[in-house]
């Protein structure tokens, strides 16, 4: 899948030059946890979100540091944070090391970028715009529609094949001992695995394919070293 197929379009944005309070009263009304900020072209230039109102005067909140770590840091440092904490304007509070993808990056790539920069949403551009962005609850959205899709029913033979297809693409899969017996949906499995943790994995497989309506596990545990077996516990 890719970013335009779940990303969130048209979307909310705000200019630079509003005011926090416009800002807040926006994503409290549409229930949004961030905003894009644009400029009088359209470009982005930063984001809002509630991250950056954590530290403020207004609550109580901002940050103090000790005269010696003051000391450390720097005017520089101190200075930028009284901004962060007492300005009133979106430019000064918002996030501008923003990272943002194409509407044809892939949506693992997507997840990847949130995953190592921890965030919440990515924007989406398009020729210099934003098109739309990418949060969390898009990617939700996304998982809720493809398993619809998923329970669309197939035949007792497709089951069985595509279980046995995917069992032979996965390398922890002990493909050759395993067998899989289907029967208006219910789904048997029995044969030898060499690692407990292979047993979740093939129930997993097979309860992912559509038409299934029930996982029955015999299949065998063997200690590789040992000899010792054990059937499932379940």
């Amino acid at each position: 899948m890719e970013a335009r197929q779940v990303m969130t379009s048209p979307i909310l944005t705000i200019s630079p030059g509003a005011s926090l309070r416009q800002a807040i009263e926006m994503m409290l009304e549409k229930r949004v946890s961030g905003l894009p900020v644009v400029n009088e072209i359209g470009q982005l230039v930063g984001l809002i979100s509630e991250g950056d109102l954590l530290h403020r005067s207004e609550l109580g909140t901002e940050k103090h540091r000790s005269k010696w770590l003051d000391f450390l840091v720097g005017p520089g440092r101190s200075a930028s944070d009284y901004v962060q904490s007492h300005s009133r304007r979106v430019a000064d509070v918002m996030t501008t090391d923003i990272v943002t993808v194409q509407e044809a990056t892939p949506l693992e790539e997507v997840v990847q970028i949130m995953e190592k920069r921890r965030i919440k949403r990515v924007p989406v551009v398009r020729d210099g715009g934003v098109s739309g962005i990418v949060t969390r609850s898009d990617l939700l959205r996304a998982f809720l529609k493809m398993s619809a899709a998923r329970e669309t029913a197939i035949s007792d033979d497709e089951i069985q094949k595509k279980i046995y297809d995917t069992i032979e693409q996965e390398g922890w899969a002990p493909a050759g001992s395993i067998h899989v017996k289907v029967a208006d949906g219910h789904v048997t499995l029995v044969g030898t695995i060499f690692d407990e943790r292979e047993r979740d994995a093939i129930r997993v497989c097979a309860e992912n394919q559509p038409g299934v309506t029930h996982v029955s596990d015999d299949m065998i545990w063997v200690e590789p070293t040992s000899g010792t077996y054990m059937g499932s516990t379940a």
